[in-house]
């Protein structure tokens, strides 16, 4: 038996199995707020471009295989397995976005799931009931 030809087929079937892994999907679905016109999808979808970072560097999304999209009130992250890519930096990129056009007040991140999150509004009760009690 031939060791050196045992040891490729073993290379060649650690790499396919390798190649294999996939990709991470994240979702931020920003539903609410685009049904009102508070927030555009595109501009959000460029700020997201600009700045992602991977490996420490702005605007190496296609040479890491890291691919932004858009389906109406929703925008899809899709980075390969291999990469770290932290889901945390996501929502942390959605708040400085809402903070710069003035709506962090009004709208907050929320992990919908494992891979998703949610722009929701603040849940503000209107605070009437004590003044019609007195």
């Amino acid at each position: 038996m031939d060791l050196d030809g045992v040891i490729d087929r073993y290379l060649l079937w650690y790499q396919g199995v390798k190649a294999k892994k996939g990709s991470v999907k994240f979702v931020i679905d920003c539903a609410a707020p685009v049904e009102d016109k508070v927030l555009d999808v595109a501009s959000f979808e460029k700020y997201l471009q600009d700045r992602i970072k991977i490996d420490g560097n702005t605007g190496n999304l296609a040479t890491a295989g890291v691919i932004i999209s858009r389906e109406r009130t929703k925008i899809i992250v899709s980075a390969p397995s291999d990469i770290k890519f932290p889901k945390r930096q996501l929502k942390y990129l959605s708040k400085r976005y809402l903070k710069k056009q003035q709506l962090r007040d009004y709208l907050r991140v929320i992990a919908a799931s494992k891979n998703s999150y949610e722009l929701r509004y603040f849940a503000i009760s209107g605070g009437d009931d004590d003044a019609e009690e007195e």
